[in-house]
């Protein structure tokens, strides 16, 4: 007996230690923890209860009928430009990064490296601004290719619409792909890209069947992530398409300041939340699946 309550006794300060430890563990994850509730948990829930709250007080869906009658085209619209744009970046940073890579001109490689990563700087508001200038009728654009001789001045085209844009969320998202995708590759061991070159495959052929397979878990979340951020987007689609059909981002702006319609503004941001969580999907598939896999 006195062996045991001895054993209690040692075993006692260690006990003590971790629950010390734990103590301070949760001590330094609450900061975190609180900016997480304060500024998204607490936001998100009351946007919740505001969407299914109906006049009375009590659960409607309402809010979200009202949605679909009067926005079901938008919701389809901004699915189909985020989608796109999302396709269009992956193509744009595979080819971007995968020169980064493999390119063999050393000058061509530093001034695209130079040149690639401008608009990581430039804010959406900043980029609506200058598609508009440069897809104009009148713009930079039409002006180069109609002093090129590539077009008749009568046949210059506006492209401030949903083309509009795909360039603009295209040329501000991809940099951003590029640089994590470029990253990842320059992180692969050199080995087997060296033995394919020795071997006589082409350079197509070594980032399709070499390099890309090491890095889609990077590549994936580039995109995963540029596809929420293009759905927040408010500023381009304003300034570059405000009519419609145009993006959820636009008829939220317009049911709170036209009409302070807060419980249909709610419900669409919920939608727009239902469609982000598509690539949430996506990519958390592919974890899980790469988890499976070792």
């Amino acid at each position: 007996m006195r062996g045991s309550a001895g054993e209690g006794q040692r075993q006692h300060p260690v006990i003590t230690g971790k629950a010390s430890t734990r103590g301070a563990a949760l001590a330094l994850i609450a900061p975190a923890l609180a900016v997480v509730a304060l500024f998204f948990v607490a936001p998100l829930a009351m946007s919740v209860v505001v969407a299914f709250r109906g006049k009375d007080g009590g659960f409607t869906l309402e809010h979200f009928a009202k949605s679909f009658d009067f926005y079901t085209t938008d919701l389809l619209f901004t699915l189909a430009i985020v989608v796109a744009s999302t396709l269009l970046i992956g193509a744009v940073a595979i080819a971007i990064a995968g020169y980064l890579t493999l390119g063999g001109n050393p000058r061509t490689i530093a001034v695209l490296r130079w040149l690639y990563r401008w608009p990581l700087f430039i804010p959406f508001v900043v980029a609506g601004q200058l598609m508009r200038t440069f897809l104009a009728k009148n713009g930079m654009l039409n002006h180069v290719l109609i002093g090129s001789g590539l077009i008749e001045p009568l046949s210059a085209q506006s492209l401030l619409d949903w083309r509009g844009i795909v360039v603009a969320f295209v040329w501000k998202q991809a940099p951003f792909v590029t640089l994590l995708l470029a990253g990842a590759m320059a992180s692969l061991e050199p080995q087997h890209i060296e033995a394919a070159r020795n071997l006589g495959a082409r350079r197509m052929s070594v980032l399709i069947d070499i390099v890309l397979p090491q890095v889609r878990g990077t590549l994936l979340v580039g995109l995963v992530l540029s596809f929420v951020t293009m759905l927040s987007v408010l500023s381009v689609p304003l300034m570059i398409n405000p009519n419609s059909p145009t993006m959820v981002t636009v008829d939220v702006a317009y049911r709170i300041s036209t009409h302070a319609d807060y419980p249909v503004a709610n419900a669409l941001c919920l939608l727009s939340l239902a469609l982000a969580a598509i690539g949430a999907v996506f990519y958390l598939r592919h974890a899980a699946a790469r988890v499976e896999g070792g």
